[in-house]
């Protein structure tokens, strides 16, 4: 039975979203279809489709008491609204119902996992949210909340473990048949831990172990953890709170994390060899990953940053926004990712040139090569080997005054992106670097990918990542190129649309 909450946060949705007209919206990546989203949730395949929820308030473009938002997509780009899925509507939930992940049951339904948050005084008699784990269980579109919620509590943990900061499931299913979910959880000490428990049924979790933990390292909190196989390796991403910066690896605030090594599943035992950020940019949040059809594992993350929210008025009809679908790998012990392959379907007016020259300070433009939506590659190395320039730089979303950039130092070996005159008018993040080991002799390559509201940068073949939101007048389709010395450049450019 749909719940009044429920109810009316749908009727809600289908009212406003009429008034969203398309060159509002981005062209191929999500975004809520009316008020506020945050971080993807249940990513996943099922019937035939690949289904997206996410944190969701319907009411105001700002974050409010989380429902779960739906859409789904045939080709990862394309995305149809479905009705919203979850609404805080029982005791154990009524501050939200918060990330979490799905799978089918064996009897072919779908089942969600999320965090019910409820009611409760904290020891210093605050007003606080007691954190549980609570499953809903549905055909795809519509989904009853299961009688026995919440399913995992705060009694199911053992000493030294928060019940306030306890959250955002991440199911899967072990060879032997058995269900693991990965739930993060804030320990005593202050440091994020990730926590397994185990099920036979879905229904029924008992505690099993700690995964991996903080160990002081990497912030506090760590939120949405994501656990699987790759390329022989298993990584687990989770996305840390209040970081400190670690040269121009880790940024500080809120940031992503990625540790690669290897996992013995009888045991329960990950033994981390290796960690590096997910995005160097600066909006890319709580990740999620699903297995495709094909063997391909694709990762989804939330286009925003809680320390830059502000770029969007709370007066616009929508806020929030997804990244492009992106396929990972392991190269070199690095976490590779690039834009979903699919990507190509949408291509339109292919614009080649080789070998252009760019310097002496003058921005050069080039025919053909303009837009909000396209994919961008551009190859770059110094007219003179002997002779590396100082700088070279894309500036996009052009409209003097208005531009987006992304500039590269060869012999600092970083890269920065740079929104500062994207129109903002905020005091909020607007550039960051990351260092591109190696690229000290000029040569690297960018690939921009435009979608009106946003900017995702993949670093000589996705070694590397930058993502930024930006809300630039859609008139600014100026692209140029500059550079402080010599350089020669390699450009291709499709439209998408």
């Amino acid at each position: 039975m749909i719940s009044q909450a429920l109810r009316d946060a749908r009727r809600y949705e289908e009212i406003i979203e009429r008034t969203i007209s398309e060159p509002q919206r981005p062209l191929f990546h999500l975004t809520p279809r009316c008020g506020w989203m945050n971080d993807p949730n249940g990513f996943s395949v099922y019937d035939g489709q690949y289904h997206l929820f996410y944190q969701y308030y319907p009411y105001y473009s700002k974050w409010g008491p989380m429902h779960w938002g739906h859409a789904v997509s045939r080709d990862l780009l394309h995305w149809d609204y479905l009705p919203a899925a979850l609404a805080p509507d029982q005791l154990y939930d009524q501050r939200g119902c918060f990330s979490g992940s799905a799978i089918t049951m064996e009897d072919g339904r779908q089942l969600l996992m999320y965090t019910s948050v409820g009611e409760t005084t904290d020891p210093a008699g605050y007003d606080s949210g007691i954190q549980t784990q609570s499953i809903a269980i549905g055909d795809g579109e519509e989904y009853e909340k299961y009688e026995g919620n919440p399913v995992i509590t705060e009694a199911d943990l053992p000493p030294g473990f928060s019940r306030y900061d306890f959250r955002d499931p991440k199911m899967w299913r072990a060879s032997d048949g058995t269900y693991i979910v990965a739930v993060a959880n804030r320990a005593d000490d202050g440091g994020g831990k990730i926590l397994l428990f185990r099920s036979n049924d879905l229904l029924h979790w008992k505690y099993w172990k700690v995964l991996a933990a903080n160990h002081g390292r990497f912030g506090s909190m760590w939120e949405c953890p994501d656990f699987f196989g790759l390329d022989g390796r298993h990584v687990l991403l989770v996305s840390p709170q209040d970081m400190h910066p670690s040269g121009f690896e880790y940024h500080n605030g809120n940031g992503t994390l990625c540790l690669i090594g290897d996992y013995d599943e009888e045991t329960g035992t990950f033994t981390e060899a290796a960690n590096q950020a997910i995005d160097y940019g600066i909006d890319f949040y709580a990740p999620q990953t699903i297995l495709t059809p094909d063997g391909r594992r694709i990762m989804i993350g939330w286009m925003q940053n809680w320390d830059a929210c502000a770029i969007r008025a709370p007066s616009e009809k929508w806020a929030g926004q997804m990244s492009v679908p992106r396929e990972l790998s392991i190269k070199n012990g690095r976490l590779y990712q690039t834009p979903c392959r699919e990507l190509e379907s949408l291509y339109r007016d292919e614009v080649i040139h080789k070998n252009v020259k760019v310097g002496g300070f003058d921005e050069v433009a080039l025919p053909g090569v303009f837009g909000r939506c396209l994919d961008l590659t551009v190859h770059v190395r110094p007219a003179d080997p002997e002779k590396v320039f100082h700088r070279f730089s894309i500036r996009f979303a052009q409209k003097d005054p208005l531009r987006t950039g992304v500039s590269f130092r060869p012999h600092e070996q970083t890269v920065k992106i740079d929104r500062k005159y994207s129109g903002s008018c905020r005091a909020i993040v607007h550039q960051r670097r990351c260092l591109v080991r190696g690229s000290d002799n000029g040569e690297i390559t960018f690939r921009l990918i435009l979608d009106r509201y946003s900017v995702e940068i993949f670093i000589n073949d996705g070694e590397y990542a930058m993502t930024a939101a930006i809300f630039t007048d859609l008139e600014a389709e100026r692209i140029c190129f500059f550079a402080d010395g010599d350089a020669v450049i390699d450009v291709e450019k499709h439209r998408i649309g």
